[in-house]
């Protein structure tokens, strides 16, 4: 199943408070991605915070992985998480 993962940042943090985090956490990203649990990864352009789509097989496994996130360990983001389904419009296409 997949989702959609929305990053965060907690109130009050400041880039400084990031940064000694930022190199492990492309390599927790780059893991993610290698494993396949990652499928995409973005920045929203307004924000510069994530927009990941994961695929997982439960929302508490979605959870599970993002709480593993060293940001999201050091307390300075979390992700509100998205299950998707696939759009099923087209059979309005095709009905009698």
């Amino acid at each position: 199943m997949k989702f959609l993962a929305l990053e965060k940042e907690q109130p009050g943090s400041t880039q400084e408070d990031y940064l000694p985090y930022l190199r492990v956490e492309a390599a927790h990203v780059w893991e993610l991605y290698r494993s396949g649990v990652l499928r995409e990864a973005y920045f929203r352009e307004d924000m510069h915070t994530a927009v990941l789509v994961m695929e997982c097989t439960t929302t508490l496994e979605a959870s599970q992985v993002l709480d593993n996130f060293p940001l999201v360990r050091a307390g300075l983001i979390t992700f509100e998480i998205i299950p998707l389904s696939p759009y099923d419009g087209f059979e309005r296409l095709f009905s009698i």
